[in-house]
C-alpha cells in the first residue's frame, strides 16, 4: 500500500491514542532559531497536527503537509497551523519560504535523497526529525513490543530505525542528535487503541481479535490503579547549513 493511503482507516485512532513529544525534543528543533514567534516552520508529513500543534503553542507560524485526506480531516485547529496537501517530494512550498522543516515520526516513510533535497529547498536554515521508539528496558514496554512484533505485518519498525541513520548523514548538514525520555499513561482501553493506531498491526480479522486478547491480557498482568505506562525515548536530530 502507498505509504499516503495507509493511514486512512485508522486516522481517528492515531488522533486520540498516539502520544506527545516531550517538550525538551520540541525545544531541540527550535533551539538557536530566535524568537519562536517570527518562525515558520514546515512540518511534512504531520499526520493528524500533533507535532503541528506543540511547535505552534510555542509560537511559530506551522505550515503541516500531509497528503492523506483522512488524516487532515481528524486534525484538531489551531489558530497558527495552517495546513497544505502535499508531500515530501513535493511540497509545493516556494525555495527558501520557511525557517526550517521538520517530520516527526514520519521521515521513515519519505527517507529518500529526493525528500532530503526538498526540505533543502524549502528551508532557510534547518531541518530536523523527531521519532519516538519504545524504551524496552522496561519490562511492561518490553512485554508490548514483544507483541508487536509477532503480529507486525510489515517492517515499518526496521524502516524506522534505517531512517534514524539516513537522516544522520542529510548532505552538506551538521547533524546533531539528543534523546528525550517520557512516558505514555494508558488505561486498557488506551492500550487497544494505541495498538489500533499502527498502520502495521491487523485491524481485523482472527489476528485482530487475538492481538487485543493478547494486550488484555498483558494489561491486566501489569496494571496499577487501572493503568499502565510505555516508557518512550524520542530522538531529536537536528541538520543544519
Amino acid at each position: 500500500m502507498n505509504s499516503t493511503q495507509r493511514f486512512g482507516r485508522c486516522a481517528k485512532a492515531y488522533a486520540a491514542f498516539r502520544p506527545s513529544y516531550p517538550a525538551g525534543a520540541i525545544e531541540a528543533v527550535l533551539e538557536g532559531l530566535g524568537d519562536p514567534a517570527a518562525l515558520t516552520i514546515a512540518d511534512v508529513g504531520a499526520g493528524t497536527g500533533i507535532s503541528s500543534r506543540l511547535f505552534a503553542d510555542r509560537g511559530p507560524k506551522i505550515i503541516a503537509i500531509e497528503p492523506n485526506e483522512q488524516m487532515r480531516a481528524a486534525a484538531a485547529l489551531h489558530p497558527r497551523v495552517q495546513w497544505h496537501n502535499g508531500n515530501a517530494e513535493r511540497t509545493g512550498l516556494r525555495e527558501s519560504s520557511v525557517d526550517a522543516v521538520v517530520a516527526c515520526q514520519a521521515f521513515h516513510w519519505f527517507a529518500t535523497a529526493a525528500a532530503m533535497g526538498e526540505f533543502r529547498r524549502i528551508a532557510r536554515r534547518r531541518a530536523a526529525i523527531l521519532q519516538y521508539e519504545r524504551d524496552e528496558r522496561d519490562d511492561f514496554t518490553r512485554a508490548y513490543g514483544e507483541i508487536v512484533r509477532f503480529y507486525a505485518t510489515d517492517d515499518t519498525e526496521a524502516m524506522r530505525l534505517r531512517a534514524l541513520t539516513i537522516f544522520e548523514r542529510f548532505p552538506a548538514g551538521r547533524v546533531k542528535r539528543s534523546e528525550h525520555s517520557s512516558v505514555q499513561r494508558l488505561d486498557r482501553d488506551a492500550l487497544l487503541g494505541r495498538a489500533s493506531s499502527a498502520s502495521y498491526l491487523p485491524a481485523a480479522g482472527p489476528d485482530a481479535e487475538r492481538l487485543r486478547t493478547d494486550l488484555r491480557a498483558l494489561f491486566a498482568g501489569f496494571a496499577g490503579g487501572g493503568y499502565v505506562e510505555l516508557a518512550i525515548v524520542t530522538y531529536a536530530l537536528v541538520a543544519d547549513w
